[in-house]
C-alpha cells in the first residue's frame, strides 16, 4: 500500500491548488482525477468552457461593434455549434498542458480513476483498465466539486433537452431556447445564446434573480436583457416537458402558460459529486445536495484529518475562492501556517453583460443601518466608452459617511470582471472616496469610470475629511 501525505481527490481549482501548495512544502502528493483528463469541471465542462463559448460568441457575432454598426452587423454570417467547439478544444488542450506542466515541475503524482474510502485514512481507486489500487494517507483532501442536478420528471436527450454539460456537445445551434433556472450557470448561458441571436426564454420560480448581487445592478441588468427581447418568466415553474414528435419540446407552466421551443438547458441547481465516495465508511455523510459541511476557517470537516474544498462545499463556488480554500486547506492538513485571506473577494458573472461586485451591496448597508451615499458612472460618461460604442454599463460605489471608505463596488457591463480589481485592493486597503477623486487613471480607459463615481459621491458628501 501506498503511503502519501496528503492525498487529493480532484484536479479542480481546489484540488490542483491544493496539491501544488503540498508539494511547495516538501509534502507527497497523490491527486486523483476520475476525467479522462486533469482540470476537473472548472477546465472541462464549467468555468473555462463557459468563459470560451462567451468569448467566441461575442467574436463572431460582432456582438461588441453592435453599438456602431448596428443590430445587423455580423463578423460571420452564419455561426455554428463547429464555429463554438473549435476554439473550446484548443483553450482545454492549453489549460491541460499547463496543469500537467505544474503538477510535473512540483513533483506531483495523479492518477487516473475513481476514488472511495475503505477506511478514514486509506481510500481504494479502480483505474479504466479495471486494476484496483489501494493508498493511504495522513490527511486527505476532496475537492470532487458538482454535477448538474438532473431531476426525474426532466426527460433528458442530450438534444433537445440538457443540462449544461451536454450544452457543450450540441450539434447544431437552436433558433429558440427555454433555460429553466435563473442562477448564475443559466443566466450565463441564457445571455450566450441570446447574443447568437437565439430567441431565448428564461424560466425560474422566484420571481427575482442573483439576489446576492446589488438591486440597482440587476434591475439595469434586466432592462439589458429585456431590450434585446429575451423573455423572463420570473414567479413561474415549468410543470411539464415533453418532447414532441416534430422534434421540438412543449413546456407547461404552472399558470397553464404553453411554451415551445427547439431546446431546453436545465440549470436549476448543482448537486455535491460524492456519491461515490462512500463517505460513510470515513464516519461522514453529505447534505441533500451532496455538499460537506465544513470549518470555514481551515475547511476541515468533523473528521479532523479529512478536508474538503471547493463547489463540493457550497457558496461561492467560484473558482477563485476554490482555489484559495484548497490551498490554505492543503496548508492546515500538513502542518502549517495558514493567514487569513483578505476580507473582500470579487464575485464575477460572464454574463452578456458581465456582472461583477465586491464588498457590500446597498441593501446590506442599509441592513447594517449605517449611513452611506452611493456615486454612479455610466460607461457612456466615459471617452473611452465612446471609442468602444458603449451606450450600456454601469459602475456604482458605496461609500460611509463617517469614516468616507470604500464599503462596495458593483459593475455590470463590458470589462466588468476586470474592472472590479481596483475597487477590491481599495477596500481591503480601507482606502476612502478621496482616493478616486485626487488618483490619476490612464485616459482614455474604462478604468476612469472609477474617478466619475468617485467624484459623484464626493459632490453628494461635501468635502469634509474625517478621522479614518
Amino acid at each position: 500500500m501506498d503511503q502519501f501525505d496528503l492525498l487529493v481527490v480532484g484536479s479542480g481549482p481546489a484540488g490542483r491548488r491544493g496539491a501544488i501548495q503540498a508539494a511547495k512544502l516538501g509534502k507527497k502528493v497523490l491527486v486523483v482525477e476520475q476525467g479522462k483528463r486533469v482540470g476537473g469541471v472548472s477546465v472541462h465542462t464549467g468555468t473555462i468552457p463557459s468563459k470560451t463559448l462567451r468569448e467566441t460568441a461575442l467574436n463572431l457575432s460582432g456582438w461588441r461593434e453592435r453599438g456602431f454598426y448596428g443590430r445587423a452587423y455580423r463578423v460571420k454570417q452564419e455561426i455554428s455549434a463547429e464555429d463554438l467547439r473549435r476554439r473550446l478544444l484548443i483553450t482545454l488542450d492549453h489549460e491541460v498542458e499547463v496543469l500537467e506542466h505544474q503538477f510535473a515541475r512540483n513533483r506531483v503524482q495523479h492518477i487516473r480513476g475513481k476514488a472511495s474510502f475503505v477506511d478514514p485514512q486509506t481510500m481504494q481507486i479502480v483505474k479504466d483498465d479495471g486494476e484496483v489500487v489501494t493508498v493511504s494517507a495522513a490527511s486527505i483532501l476532496l475537492a470532487v466539486g458538482t454535477k448538474p442536478f438532473r431531476p426525474d420528471y426532466m426527460p433528458f436527450d442530450g438534444k433537445t433537452v440538457l443540462d449544461s454539460d451536454e450544452l457543450l456537445d450540441i450539434q447544431d445551434l437552436p433558433r429558440s431556447m427555454v433555460v429553466i433556472g435563473a442562477g448564475v450557470i443559466g443566466i450565463e448561458y441564457a445571455t450566450i445564446f441570446s447574443a447568437l441571436d437565439t430567441q431565448v426564454t428564461l424560466i425560474d420560480p422566484k420571481s427575482t434573480m442573483l439576489d446576492f448581487i446589488d438591486k440597482e445592478i440587476i434591475e439595469d441588468f434586466t432592462y439589458q436583457l429585456r431590450d434585446r427581447n429575451m423573455k423572463l418568466l420570473l414567479g413561474q415553474k415549468a410543470e411539464k416537458v415533453e418532447r414532441l414528435p416534430n422534434g421540438k419540446v412543449e413546456l407547461t407552466l404552472d399558470n397553464g402558460r404553453r411554451l415551445t421551443t427547439d431546446m431546453v438547458l436545465f440549470a436549476a441547481g448543482r448537486m455535491g459529486a460524492t456519491d461515490t465516495l462512500n463517505l460513510p465508511a470515513a464516519g461522514l455523510e453529505a447534505d441533500a445536495r451532496g455538499r460537506l459541511n465544513v470549518n470555514p476557517e481551515t475547511f476541515a470537516t468533523k473528521v479532523p484529518h479529512i478536508f474538503a474544498a471547493g463547489d463540493v462545499v457550497g457558496f461561492p463556488s467560484l473558482a477563485s475562492t476554490s482555489m484559495e480554500q484548497g490551498r490554505i486547506a492543503a496548508r492546515v492538513a500538513v502542518g502549517a501556517i495558514a493567514k487569513e485571506p483578505p476580507k473582500y473577494f470579487p464575485y464575477g458573472i460572464y454574463a452578456v453583460p458581465e456582472i461583477s461586485t465586491c464588498g457590500l451591496s446597498e441593501e446590506e448597508v442599509k441592513d447594517r443601518h449605517i449611513p452611506y451615499e452611493c456615486g454612479i458612472a455610466r460607461f457612456r460618461e466615459t471617452s473611452r466608452g465612446h471609442i468602444m460604442g458603449l451606450d450600456t454599463g454601469l459602475l456604482k460605489m458605496i461609500f460611509s459617511l463617517k469614516t468616507r471608505r470604500l464599503l462596495g463596488v458593483h459593475i455590470v457591463g463590458e470589462g466588468a470582471t476586470e474592472l472590479v480589481h481596483i475597487g477590491q485592493a481599495v477596500l481591503n486597503l480601507k482606502g476612502t472616496v478621496e482616493y478616486f477623486v485626487e488618483n490619476t487613471f490612464n485616459y482614455p480607459t474604462l478604468a476612469e469610470a472609477y474617478k466619475i463615481a468617485g467624484l459623484d459621491a464626493w459632490n453628494r458628501m461635501g468635502d469634509i475629511k474625517s478621522e479614518i
